[in-house]
């Protein structure tokens, strides 16, 4: 499984599905990080926490935790 916290910094991948249950998942979604959409990975921290991407247009952190839950290809 590729997961977004496996992603370069400079490359773009694509939600294939997001992990986990309940208010974790929800709270991803309400991100706008859905099934389908397009994901670039700008930059990382010094510590590799957080990550920070654009997605629909925004630029968006996101702890390491929460990219491990978001599978893409």
């Amino acid at each position: 499984m590729y997961t977004l916290r496996d992603v370069p910094v400079g490359q773009s991948a694509k939600v294939v599905k997001i992990h986990g249950e309940g208010a974790v998942k929800r709270r991803i979604m309400d991100m706008g990080i859905t099934k389908g959409i397009e994901i670039y990975v700008r930059k990382v921290a010094p510590l590799g926490d957080p990550i920070e991407v654009n997605v629909r247009g925004y630029e968006l952190s996101l702890r390491k935790a929460d990219a491990e839950s978001v599978e893409v290809e």
